[in-house]
């Protein structure tokens, strides 16, 4: 007969996941393998002190944590989150808390030290790519601008800025660049870290809001209470541009196999930045340096497909 530890075990995807880059969770290789080591026991603790009925781990899951369902004392479903040992649930649930459900889901309860998150249930399998391109756009941009407001003033965690999280991107950056693998790219990659240096010379700090930081149409999920909620952001306080370069790439793949890919990324754009307000320029410029970094680490890791795409449409911008 299968014990409970059984219905607990971390999903394949993230084992993968971690064990393949687990700079995506900011923590070591050795932490990440005690980390899932440790989860079975980690959700059991959760579930006992919380008085949680666990129904089902989220499958496939993320590639950062594992999402178990649940059911609280009272029969209200709800969602525990267990993150690595990164300091994001700190900073997660501070930017949850500050948007207090207003187009983010709600926390419920919180435990920094074993990084669990218990969320209220959203529909996981329902997200924003389920719907045609032009409305999903729609969506996206109407659910983000909520989430745009000043920062927590409170004593509470600070949030990193825009800035410094992407100087230390721009430093990788150029180290991948001088890589042999990197020649092909390295126009686009010279492109994206120029571009960056402009942008954050350029950044005006009154006008920065409390980011999502990881904001595409996968990360918003359908909802009881609303139709549609924003999960697993990465906070960071910054400029309202850089939100939305995800929103400038996602189906990226779609885009690429059809004809005049390159205008229609630059009508996104384009039609991102008139409905939402903000600089054209800096939206292109946002999403040239993150998308080209993100391709470039991708080919670092060798995921040479999602790399080479990546990079594609980077080039395009």
């Amino acid at each position: 007969m299968a014990n409970a530890h059984d219905r607990l075990e971390p999903p394949e995807r993230l084992v993968r996941s971690l064990g393949s880059d687990p700079a995506s969770a900011s923590v070591t290789e050795e932490v990440a393998r005690q980390w899932l080591a440790a989860l079975p026991d980690i959700a059991q603790e959760c579930l006992a002190r919380w008085e949680l009925t666990p129904e089902r781990v989220q499958m496939p899951g993320g590639r950062t944590s594992m999402v178990v369902l649940v059911r609280q004392a009272d029969g209200t479903p709800a969602a525990l989150k267990l993150s690595p040992p990164d300091g994001t649930t700190v900073l997660e649930h501070a930017a949850l808390a500050h948007w207090d459900g207003r187009s983010a889901v709600s926390p419920l309860r919180v435990d920094t030290a074993n990084g669990a998150l218990l969320l209220e249930r959203l529909h996981a399998d329902v997200s924003l790519r389920s719907l045609a391109e032009p409305k999903a756009q729609l969506e996206a941009a109407a659910t983000l601008q909520r989430l745009w407001v000043p920062p927590p003033a409170a004593a509470g965690p600070n949030f990193p800025t825009v800035a410094a999280h992407t100087a230390a991107e721009a430093d990788v950056l150029r180290s991948h660049r001088e890589q042999p693998w990197a020649a092909d790219v390295r126009a686009v990659l010279d492109e994206a870290l120029e571009l960056h240096g402009d942008l954050v010379a350029g950044a005006a700090e009154e006008s920065a809001v409390l980011l999502h930081g990881e904001y595409h149409q996968g990360t918003v999920l359908a909802a009881d209470r609303v139709p549609w909620l924003a999960v697993a952001p990465r906070p960071l306080v910054g400029e309202r541009a850089y939100d939305l370069a995800w929103l400038v790439r996602d189906r990226a793949d779609t885009l690429l196999a059809a004809p005049g890919a390159a205008a229609a990324a630059r009508r996104r754009v384009a039609k991102l930045s008139e409905s939402l307000d903000v600089d054209a320029t800096r939206l292109r410029a946002w999403t040239l340096f993150r998308t080209a970094s993100a391709g470039a680490h991708a080919l670092a890791l060798g995921a040479q497909g999602q790399g080479e795409l990546l990079l594609e449409f980077a080039g395009l911008l």
